[in-house]
């Protein structure tokens, strides 16, 4: 099983504990480092810090976003009173208005419910402890639902890296031929030129030997194509390691652009450098999904 992970993931969890109903979604997309924002009620808002801190556990890339939601059932509700003196006292002021100063009498439960401390809101203790340690285990399955997703896309980006990587190496394999191919070429057609040139003068062995030489040095791409290899290597042992590999596959990604354009550079033949373009593309495709591994 692969050991990569995407960075884009969604997990959610629903509980209810002690009477709270606790939902907690978790979402992630790509980004270059961990950026994680927690949407939380208020009345629960002293969990945060703890929310971030599983985060941080569970992930070390890309732009995460948590969302809590907390509904109670049956537990303490916030109990509203009236506050009988105060609104005595509204009350006693008002109809005094009407009797001294003619004032319209339009005392209203509307009007009267407005009015500062007519209630008395009682507010429950809050036992944070408790709260904090139930909400926690709604956000560790949700991050474990998420993880999930994250492994599962994980295991398709394994398989296209290595596909492309094994495409590649085929590429790779038919420029080797192809570039010995190429000096075997300009041997001939160079002794060719030289007998046309030279018509009946006998051809001095040692000069094409010298150029043909000079020739293939100029075009050797041995090793580019080994260094190649060894990168591909190298990707696949990440692949097969595992963990928060996104930024060594991207750093080794830009090496295998350099060998491939260098080898690109020294291709004369035009079917070789069609083959380059191809490898550039099958490493262009490889750091697109780079792009979305952890």
């Amino acid at each position: 099983m692969s050991l990569i992970k995407s960075m884009t993931g969604y997990g959610r969890a629903l509980e209810t504990i002690n009477a709270r109903e606790f939902t907690v979604e978790v979402r992630s997309v790509n980004n270059r480092y961990l950026d994680c924002s927690v949407r939380i009620p208020r009345i629960v808002s002293f969990a945060e810090d703890a929310v971030k801190q599983a985060v941080k556990q569970t992930i070390s890339r890309g732009k995460v976003d948590v969302y809590i939601s907390l509904r109670s059932e049956g537990a303490e509700e916030v109990q509203v009173s009236l506050n009988k003196a105060v609104l005595e006292g509204y009350l006693t002021a008002m109809r005094q208005m009407t009797d001294e100063y003619g004032v319209t009498d339009d005392i209203s439960v509307s009007t009267v419910s407005r009015l500062p401390e007519v209630f008395t809101i009682d507010k429950p203790e809050l036992d944070e402890e408790q709260i904090l340690a139930d909400l926690m285990q709604v956000v560790n399955a949700a991050l474990k639902n998420y993880d999930a997703m994250r492994i599962t896309e994980g295991q398709a980006l394994d398989r296209d890296l290595r596909s492309r990587g094994q495409t590649i190496l085929q590429l790779v394999e038919q420029v080797e031929q192809g570039n010995a191919q190429t000096v075997i070429d300009y041997r001939a057609r160079l002794e060719s030129k030289l007998k046309e040139v030279l018509a009946n003068t006998a051809i001095d062995e040692s000069r094409i030997l010298t150029e043909a030489a000079i020739f293939a040095d100029k075009v050797a791409v041995d090793e580019e194509t080994v260094r190649l290899r060894s990168h591909l290597e190298q990707m696949n042992a990440m692949l097969t390691t595992g963990g928060a590999i996104g930024r060594k596959l991207d750093f080794l990604l830009q090496e295998m652009n350099r060998e491939a354009n260098t080898i690109g550079s020294k291709c004369t033949d035009v079917r070789l450098a069609r083959i380059v373009v191809d490898i550039k593309a099958e490493l262009e495709k490889i750091r697109e999904q780079t792009q979305n591994i952890e």
